[in-house]
């Protein structure tokens, strides 16, 4: 046990050599490759991250976009409707101003018909007041105008026969 436990010169030698042999060939066949792949995948991860945070920046722009297109879709409607408002209540403004004056004009033309019917019954009146008035003054001269009780008697008849009644 005692030969275990103490090495000879020659074995720790052929061991170093050994470890150290296979120690260069693993560092030129093994680690090159191995550390190339980590430093590969470690590359892949940062670029996926960056293309992420990049991603994510994209999505708030875009989400930004979206709300100020809607912010302004929405106010341009709300002018529309302002607008549409406006223009309905100019029209219902016009169409009763336009009312108000022909009705007026209307009432004017009847105020004028009526005063051209009244001045025609008044000529028609005065033209059958004065037609009655020469029927009177024709039937009295035809009597005799010289007895004053036939005179009397002619005249009561006559405002008997009147249709003036």
């Amino acid at each position: 046990m005692e030969q275990l436990l103490s090495p000879a010169f020659g074995t720790v030698f052929w061991a170093t050599i050994a470890f150290l042999s296979v120690l260069y060939l693993l560092r030129r066949m093994a680690w090159g490759p191995i550390l190339q792949a980590l430093s590969d995948r470690e590359e892949s991860i940062e670029k996926a991250l960056r293309e992420a945070d990049k991603a994510r920046e994209e999505m708030a722009n875009l989400h930004a976009d979206n709300e100020q297109l809607l912010s302004e879709a929405r106010s341009k409607r709300d002018a529309m409707l302002k607008e549409s408002r406006e223009m309905a209540d100019k029209v219902v403004s016009d169409a009763k101003t336009k009312a108000k004056e022909e009705a007026s004009k209307e009432v004017e033309i009847a105020l004028e018909a009526i005063q051209i019917e009244r001045k025609a019954a008044i000529a028609e009146l005065k033209a059958e007041v004065a037609k009655l008035s020469i029927d009177i003054a024709e039937r009295l001269l035809r009597e005799e105008l010289t007895d004053s009780g036939k005179q009397k008697t002619l005249v009561d008849k006559l405002i008997e026969e009147s249709t003036l009644k």
